[in-house]
């Protein structure tokens, strides 16, 4: 009855997880059971004002990210982060390490259409259930079964210094769901989804993770292939060395290096859009990075190329195949230095783009309307005011460009209050 009370308790507290950034969060409240098993309970409110000015070129871009309006905008919301808490259970029985994790994260801001007013119970804010998984570990490595965040580039939105601030895209008024940071600007997300993924043990320098997952809808302008036979395969190697050797007392300098990849395929089962030949689609792609931490310094650069799957949010709107069901190859980079002054403050670059590319058929029909790129040069001021409580200022530059050259630009500046507990 004790351990049911006291995670009863838990569970009545712990109503959002922060997925993205498992690392960011540090427990500070942890209870021991008599039975060897302990619960841990740890997250993160955050809150930004947002400013953001836009201009636009009069014409649409099909699949730009960056708003097509004229004139400021004001914001009060999430971050990149949603706010969070993650409850953690986890136990020893025999040689088996056991775990499980449930995880909510709701926005602090409310979602309407625009025009609608404001009413106390508008559906924005409503808690988003990030994750849900088990995990089964020993000294041979670790198995995940359920959902989180998928392999294929994950280390690229991990290491982004936006995933503590707003990065792109702070919306209009009723936009819910988080900020956009640099997914779409340098990165496509690697969503959460239903997976079972073996990783290779977390204490050795080359660490192997591969997994298969859920897989989704392949998505075009000619329709979706959703009859899937297989499920989506997901793989990531890091490897993370020290670089000379540390002076006493202090961490040292180390990189770590990541590449991964992804693969799925798809069936119209029998229907083949637009008298084509093949009723099979397939996506795939490849993410790289390194990190040097170099003393006080920073620097991350990273990448990715891929075929099918789309740019900004993947798998998850008709990009990733044109109206012939030929794939679209789309790329992008991420180049970021951060140097951190003192204890208390901390300065950050970066610049990133993610970048569609035309197939012959969007060519030979002159889809100039297409998005060329979005790119995103952000700049970051953080001060740790205490060890938990981080105030955090930022500005972007942010722009949408389409084969016609046509641009929509946004100038945005934001400062807010993140608090880890």
């Amino acid at each position: 009855m004790t351990r049911l009370a006291v995670l009863g308790t838990a569970a009545t507290f712990a109503i959002a997880s922060i997925a993205a950034v498992p690392r960011t969060a540090h427990a500070q409240l942890t209870m021991q059971m008599s039975n060897g098993w302990s619960l841990s309970f740890s997250g993160n409110v955050n809150a930004f004002e947002v400013e953001t000015f836009g201009s636009d070129s009069g014409k649409s871009i099909t699949y730009g990210n960056t708003n097509p309006t004229e004139g400021t905008t004001n914001r009060v919301r999430t971050g990149l982060l949603p706010a969070f808490a993650v409850f953690d259970v986890k136990g020893k029985e025999g040689p088996v390490d056991l775990g499980v994790h449930f995880g909510f994260a709701p926005q602090i801001q409310s979602g309407t259409s625009i025009g609608a007013g404001t009413s106390h119970d508008e559906f924005g804010a409503q808690i988003d259930m990030r994750q849900v998984y088990l995990t089964v570990g020993g000294d041979w490595g670790q198995i995940l079964a359920g959902r989180e965040i998928g392999l294929y580039q994950r280390q690229n939105i991990l290491t982004d210094m936006t995933l503590t601030g707003v990065g792109a895209n702070g919306g209009q008024i009723g936009a819910g769901g988080t900020t956009l940071g640099r997914i779409g600007y340098g990165y496509t997300y690697p969503n959460f989804n239903a997976q079972v993924t073996y990783s290779s043990p977390a204490t050795n320098d080359v660490q192997v993770s591969i997994g298969v997952f859920d897989p989704s809808a392949l998505n075009g302008e000619d329709g979706a292939a959703v009859f899937t036979r297989l499920p989506r395969v997901e793989a990531e190697v890091t490897w993370t060395g020290k670089l000379g050797t540390p002076a006493a007392g202090q961490a040292g300098d180390k990189v770590m290096v990541w590449v991964g990849g992804t693969w799925q395929e798809a069936n119209f089962q029998g229907f083949v859009p637009n008298g084509g030949s093949d009723s099979t689609r397939s996506a795939e792609g490849v993410d790289f990075g390194v990190k040097l931490d170099l003393g006080q310094l920073s620097i991350v650069g990273s990448g990715y190329y891929d075929k099918g799957v789309g740019t900004t949010l993947m798998f998850s709107t008709n990009a990733g195949f044109d109206f012939d069901g030929d794939a679209r190859t789309s790329f992008g980079y991420v180049g970021q230095i951060v140097y951190k002054i003192d204890p208390k403050w901390t300065i950050g670059a970066s610049i990133g783009a993610s970048n569609l590319l035309q197939t012959d058929n969007d060519r030979a029909f002159g889809n100039a309307a297409l998005l060329k790129d979005n790119l995103d040069g952000a700049a970051m001021l953080t001060y740790q005011w205490t060890k938990s409580l981080r105030f955090v200022a930022e500005y972007d530059y942010i722009e949408s460009v389409s084969y016609a050259f046509d641009s929509n630009k946004q100038n945005q500046v934001a400062a807010g209050l993140m608090l880890f507990f």
